[in-house]
């Protein structure tokens, strides 16, 4: 199920030609029904033939791009593009697959507005202080090392571009309700650690948001985070709460941190509060939800299929 509330306003969809999301996934997937039912021409790509994703008018076209198994769209498929949005990761050498293999084809597209996902990665360690779009980079982890040198990548390309970076990305399916419910939850503490999310409705809100300013109004960097970042363990126990059950023994960081994987210790490895302020004080964007509180409810409601209550 797509949520059917976020939607670009008739003008500014009247305005994009056709637009084409790179990549399919979550995040991908609900932009393009967002930007679908808003009478855009919207084509997404996908490694592999997709599930159908809802939109009005029925399913919404697709692109094969899988440069591991030689699938690439030709000059013909993206005749006419003249918006973009990338939501695909660096590869594993730390590239930019749209740049590396569909840079060329891109050169001699209309592009009018590109957007790139990024991630707050990039800001590194803080120790938990805050960031905004006027902090300087400074990644300590591969991953946003990489991030980072794609952000530069595109900028080099010297297109109408913004680069949106997000935090922990959350919604329907992607929330600790279903390790709640199979005991495979983790109550883990560690002091002055806080984490920093976003629903992924805001995420399209924020770019659709966007997509409707004046291209002089559209700042080139912009996060997209909500207003509470706190520990873990606080999201946990409310999503115990919405749920009626109990939450799992509390243990310390210090004590597990040798059983977690590196990809877990990774993200606990850093510390940091980012700030959206940008996007909603100077560019007007009201947050669908504003912590995980109205998001969890939100996102257990649309898992259940009700309509979600915010």
């Amino acid at each position: 199920m797509e949520e059917a509330g976020v939607n670009l306003p008739a003008a500014a969809a009247a305005g994009i030609g056709r637009m084409l999301v790179l990549g399919g996934g979550y995040t991908g997937r609900r932009c393009a029904a967002a930007l679908a039912r808003s009478g855009v021409a919207v084509t997404v790509t996908h490694r592999q033939a997709p599930q159908p994703t809802a939109a009005a008018g029925g399913p919404i076209p697709w692109l094969a791009f899988d440069p591991a198994r030689g699938l690439l769209p030709d000059a013909d498929a993206l005749r006419d593009i003249t918006h973009l949005l990338v939501t695909i990761p660096p590869d594993p050498e730390g590239r930019d697959p749209v740049l590396t293999h569909l840079g060329s084809l891109l050169d001699g597209l209309p592009l009018r507005w590109v957007g790139y996902l990024s991630t707050t990665g990039v800001y590194g360690d803080t120790g938990g202080a805050w960031v905004d779009e006027s902090t300087p980079p400074a990644p300590g982890l591969g991953r946003s090392r990489a991030r980072l040198a794609c952000e530069q990548a595109w900028r080099d390309r010297n297109l109408p571009l913004q680069v949106f970076r997000l935090p922990a990305i959350y919604g329907p399916n992607r929330t600790p309700f279903a390790s709640l419910q199979d005991g495979t939850a983790r109550l883990v503490h560690k002091s002055g650690q806080v984490f920093c999310r976003i629903h992924v409705d805001d995420i399209v809100g924020a770019v659709l948001h966007n997509l409707a300013l004046p291209a002089s109004r559209r700042p080139g960097t912009l996060i997209v985070a909500d207003a509470a970042p706190c520990p873990s363990s606080e999201t946990l126990g409310f999503a115990a709460h919405l749920l009626g059950l109990p939450l799992p023994p509390a243990q310390r960081y210090e004590q597990i941190e040798g059983s977690m994987s590196p990809m877990a210790r990774s993200f606990w490895s850093e510390n940091r509060r980012v700030s959206s302020r940008l996007l909603q004080e100077q560019l007007g964007y009201r947050l669908r939800y504003p912590t995980y509180r109205e998001g969890f409810r939100a996102s257990l409601a649309e898992e259940m299929g009700a309509t979600p209550p915010f």
